[in-house]
């Protein structure tokens, strides 16, 4: 099975899940969501959001494809884009961090590894940007029976995420990242110690003459 993974882009947005395209539980403050459920259309405020983080901050959102076909999705802005946040227990996030929020695995491609891989990308491009950490609010009691806006704990836990603010029902996790300068000191530490490992031995043969 192949897969690729690629930046949401205002082109690509219709390779989201329904639930995904539509919903706007981070992107919006709570009586702001209850509107536009209920009078407004949540798939225009959903690309508004995207739209207006991608000017104003850069790529915020991948999309996992497997054989071609979209298999998940993850979504991460700083968390003054993130109105939502700020209505849980355990808030607010840290300054120095970028929040992660809605990430999605459709149910016919989960078990495969394909959160995890969502999550490493999303830290790969934080890491060159020069962010410090990823945070995350999580879910101690998911609900299994359909798709949710909050990821669970458990999954944050396996990746490597960190309680930071334990709750009952809404802890916030974090993960740190290696910044780049860190990346290189330890690949130039690592060939150091591989050089250090090598002998190198120049022996030149002196040519035999034999006594005519």
């Amino acid at each position: 099975m192949s897969r690729r993974v690629v930046g949401v882009t205002l082109d690509n947005l219709e390779h989201l899940s329904k639930h995904s395209r539509t919903c706007v539980f981070w992107e919006l403050a709570p009586h702001l969501k209850e509107q536009a459920e209920e009078f407004g259309d949540t798939e225009f405020e959903k690309e508004a959001w995207v739209s207006s983080v991608l000017l104003e901050w850069g790529s915020c959102g991948r999309i996992i494809y497997c054989d071609g076909i979209p298999a998940g999705s993850v979504f991460y802005a700083p968390p003054a884009a993130v109105p939502r946040s700020l209505a849980f227990p355990t808030s607010p996030a840290s300054a120095d961090a970028v929040l992660m929020t809605g990430l999605e695995v459709l149910p016919e491609f989960r078990g495969g590894g394909l959160g995890r891989v969502l999550v490493q990308t999303v830290a790969k491009d934080l890491t060159r940007r020069g962010v410090k950490a990823i945070e995350a609010f999580g879910d101690n009691q998911p609900d299994d029976d359909g798709p949710s806006c909050v990821t669970p704990t458990d999954f944050l836990l396996q990746v490597g995420f960190k309680t930071v603010r334990p709750h009952p029902r809404w802890p916030r996790l974090r993960l740190e990242l290696r910044s780049a300068s860190s990346w290189k000191e330890d690949v130039e530490a690592a060939l150091e110690r591989l050089l250090s490992s090598v002998t190198v031995t120049n022996t030149i043969a002196e040519p035999s003459f034999r006594p005519a």
